[in-house]
């Protein structure tokens, strides 16, 4: 039976937990980098990419970037992508902005969006469109996206847009059809696994905020965490947690590779 590893070492919460706060999250110089490349494409009403692999921390880094957006001045459009039509899409995003979605025509969709898009910047806001795994959108999706944000016969942009995903969201944005949206783009950055030492400071960081001082872990523990994850911030938050459930079922204070492995076993 698995000990509550949270008692035995005494956590005030789950160090590793994804309900982390915005002003708790670990800043690392590749987080300050995503997020000044957002606000700079905010500012301008262009946009920008964020790519990474799966696990990465894309999504932290676009909820840090928008945490730095006043909620008086810019109205955030979050959306999940997913492969669906462009119609799919359209509703997808009326939706997020509280209109009727339930339509089975894209342009009386388009227009309505449009329409609603014009009133928030008539109210002095600026709508950011912020589309995470944007990987997985068609291409005829990336192909509307320019028409969205554009009024004036091209000449007025009024909607940044923010688009996150896999690596191959750049080679979307190479095809033909999405160069009007491309065109746009003044700033790429790409989320890499975190280095070794990275992750002894990322590991650190999260035991004090659950408030436990102590270096819990081991050198050769916090060195098995980084091989296995290579870096990536999900897998090691999952390798951290069950490591420390490992070591706390033998009622050890100190968590070693040997515990890093077991809670290997457990994840895919």
């Amino acid at each position: 039976m698995m000990l509550n590893y949270k008692s035995f070492f005494a956590f005030t919460r789950d160090p590793f937990g994804q309900d982390i706060r915005v002003d708790e999250l670990h800043k690392t110089p590749a987080l300050d980098d995503s997020a000044d490349r957002f606000l700079y494409a905010v500012n301008l009403r262009a946009a920008c990419v964020l790519t990474g692999e799966v696990g990465a921390g894309k999504s932290t880094a676009l909820r840090y970037a928008a945490s730095k957006l006043h909620s008086s001045l810019y109205k955030l459009i979050f959306l999940v992508a997913n492969p669906g039509a462009p119609l799919e899409f359209l509703r997808l995003m009326a939706s997020a902005l509280d209109l009727d979605s339930k339509s089975n025509s894209s342009t009386r969709l388009l227009k309505t969006i449009r329409a609603s898009l014009m009133e928030v910047s008539l109210l002095k806001q600026t709508p950011v469109l912020v589309i995470d795994e944007a990987n997985l959108l068609r291409l005829e999706t990336l192909a509307l996206l320019h028409t969205i944000a554009q009024f004036d016969m091209d000449s007025k942009p009024v909607m940044p847009i923010v688009l996150a995903g896999q690596n191959n969201l750049i080679d979307k944005l190479s095809f033909h059809s999405s160069r009007p949206l491309a065109s746009r783009v003044v700033g790429r950055t790409h989320l890499d696994g975190l280095n070794l030492d990275e992750m002894s400071d990322y590991l650190k960081h999260h035991l004090k905020i659950a408030g436990v001082h102590d270096g819990l872990f081991s050198e050769e523990a916090v060195l098995a965490i980084h091989q296995n994850s290579g870096g990536l911030l999900r897998r090691a938050n999952a390798l951290a947690r069950g490591a420390l459930v490992a070591a706390a079922n033998e009622k050890l204070r100190v968590v070693g590779a040997e515990h890093v492995r077991i809670a290997s076993t457990e994840i895919i």
